[in-house]
């Protein structure tokens, strides 16, 4: 796996670049200390996954995050930094970022990593904790005005609980090929790029 590491403090990501590459599984492409670096790194090197800090002197990695996503929609990029305030956490699930965990968790980021290249996305436990209270719903939601049926409006709600596909199909006991396809409809009618997307929609836009 190839990947970008992006952080203003030189020896986290020297250490970052150390630990990672001593699993064997990880070969750090490039390192960069800023949002500029990381655009003009991840159009240079396409990486399997930018791992990037948030909070940085001139372009954020929200900022930078935004500009790699517009380019290249399939870019998967995992936030790691020190910093868990609400509107990065809202920011980073809105813009279609694949993970975000906190630098304490250490020892999460090797498996946050396979998990990205899986396809998954990887929020840590304190941070989708805070999700229901940070989402602000709307009163009333018209599910039939979006075309959405009652089947589809089940799945979308165990998404935003966090099951997978296979928990969804043992839970409602239909096929996790039929899961997969209720998922797919649900993101063309709403214009999401993925499940994340669908789950901070759910919270945004339907929970009461």
């Amino acid at each position: 796996m190839n990947i970008v590491v992006i952080d203003d403090d030189k020896l986290v990501a020297l250490s970052l670049k150390t630990i990672l590459e001593s699993t064997g599984k990880v070969t750090v492409a490039a390192m960069g200390s800023n949002g500029e670096e990381a655009i003009e790194l991840y159009r240079q090197h396409r990486p399997d996954v930018m791992l990037m800090d948030i909070r940085m002197e001139g372009m954020t990695g929200i900022e930078a995050g935004e500009v790699i996503l517009n380019e290249s929609p399939e870019a998967k990029i995992l936030y790691l930094t020190t910093f868990s305030d609400d509107e990065y956490i809202v920011k980073a699930l809105n813009m279609g970022a694949k993970g975000y965990i906190l630098k304490q968790d250490f020892d999460g980021i090797a498996p946050a990593l396979d998990a990205v290249m899986r396809g998954q996305s990887i929020f840590g436990d304190k941070i989708i904790n805070k999700l229901p209270e940070l989402m602000v719903p709307k009163e009333k939601y018209d599910f039939a005005a979006h075309g959405i049926s009652d089947k589809e409006r089940e799945i979308m709600e165990l998404v935003a609980e966090g099951l997978s596909n296979k928990e969804i199909s043992e839970r409602i006991f239909l096929g996790e090929g039929t899961i997969r396809n209720y998922i797919s409809n649900l993101l063309d009618k709403l214009e999401l790029r993925d499940r994340t997307q669908l789950a901070v929609y759910y919270y945004t836009e339907v929970r009461s």
